[in-house]
């Protein structure tokens, strides 16, 4: 097992990661030390979010997804198991046969369980940092969803880009992108690395605005038409903004929110219904990206269930938190909820609609940290703490 790379370095990782394909580090390690060191040997994290700069414990506790979640599930599918510092406890050892409670409620529960000290994960193997992709344009939302349908179960990864701007018939209109692990092109066993540019300061917070953003948008549906088996770094496909340090420095010194919810497959009418309403908005969503889920993983309070997730960025302006209480609704009916390690306004009734398991969420977490110790401004807005 893999106890510090400070203490033991990269050669004990590599002995241990090729003869068992587990890694065990501590929960500080991110998932760009993961890569740097590992990928190169042909290893991989089986799930990666839409970006490298993340911890080990961090994507324990929100249960992180990628763009395989269809095939794969949740991050938490593959960690073996780890060390929890508990308020109540004292230091606990978990995993899927002992401490099994404490284990799940870790999964996703954002870190009120207590302290993760270290994990175990199994890493996959791949042929080298490459991805072979297609992408086709997509004409509305519908057009999108049935793409999604018809092939998505053909490839290992699946995401789609929005015009969250779009409106009217070409609601959800975009480019659903398709990708899977592939040999290094002839001549290139790695990838050009592109040099990390940063945002030097806050820009002026008018700077993204629908003008702005309906250009990119235009621009970026043009230069991303149909492709059939491009081969392009894992750093850009899996990872585009993380080229740019501070990135989020482009929607100036008041920030932006981060939305992200999930609904049944069936109620795709509360997708559009969301998707209508930011448009209406005039509020210039930079980012917009739309997933297929498939079934919910073991964490009690993990987000993903079988069902479509999109995600919208959002500059904080006024009226926005009003905008996405009544988003909050939309999605609450339809029987969904947002994703908590990105939320910033969901209140205690509409969480308890959401997460109807918080109760037994709460149960585990009273044996763990009965002085309720463990706290954070999520955790009492919405009735946790």
């Amino acid at each position: 097992m893999l106890e510090s790379i400070r203490q033991y370095g990269a050669s004990f990782f590599e002995e241990l990661v090729e003869t068992c394909g587990l890694l065990r580090a501590e929960a500080g390690f991110s998932l760009r030390q993961l890569n740097r060191l590992f990928l190169p040997r042909g290893f991989f994290p089986p799930v990666t979010p839409g970006t490298q700069d993340i911890t080990l414990g961090g994507a324990v506790a929100s249960d992180v997804h990628g763009k395989n979640h269809h095939r794969d599930g949740t991050f938490g599918g593959f960690v073996e198991g780890f060390r929890l510092m508990t308020p109540g406890r004292g230091l606990l050892a978990c995993s899927r046969t002992v401490e099994a409670d404490a284990f799940r409620a870790t999964l996703g529960g954002m870190g009120l369980t207590g302290a993760i000290v270290s994990a175990t994960l199994r890493l996959m193997r791949v042929e080298s940092p490459f991805v072979s992709v297609d992408s086709v344009p997509t004409r509305d939302l519908d057009d999108a969803l049935a793409r999604f349908t018809a092939s998505d179960a053909g490839h290992r990864y699946s995401v789609a880009w929005i015009d969250a701007l779009a409106k009217g018939r070409a609601l959800g209109r975009g480019v659903l992108m398709q990708g899977d692990h592939a040999p290094a092109p002839e001549g290139r066993s790695k990838p050009m690395r592109p040099s990390r540019r940063r945002v030097p300061f806050d820009l002026p917070g008018a700077t993204l605005n629908r003008f702005t953003v309906g250009a990119f948008n235009r621009a970026y549906r043009m230069t991303h038409g149909a492709r059939t088996g491009a081969v392009e770094p894992l750093e850009r496909f899996f990872w585009p903004l993380d080229a740019v340090g501070e990135w989020n420095r482009a929607y100036g010194r008041r920030g932006f929110v981060q939305y992200q919810l999930v609904v049944p497959m069936e109620r795709a009418d509360a997708l559009a219904a969301v998707l209508r309403r930011a448009a209406e908005s005039g509020r210039a969503s930079f980012l917009a990206v739309l997933k297929r889920f498939g079934p919910a993983g073991e964490g009690i309070l993990s987000f993903p269930t079988a069902g479509w997730t999109l995600s919208l960025d959002f500059p904080v302006a006024s009226g926005l938190a009003e905008m996405l209480r009544e988003m909050d609704r939309t999605v609450a009916d339809a029987g969904g909820r947002v994703y908590l390690a990105k939320d910033a306004m969901l209140d205690a009734a509409t969480f308890a609609r959401m997460y109807p398991a918080a109760d037994a969420f709460r149960a585990v977490r009273a044996g763990l940290d009965p002085n309720g110790v463990l706290t954070s401004s999520l955790a009492r807005r919405v009735g946790l703490a």
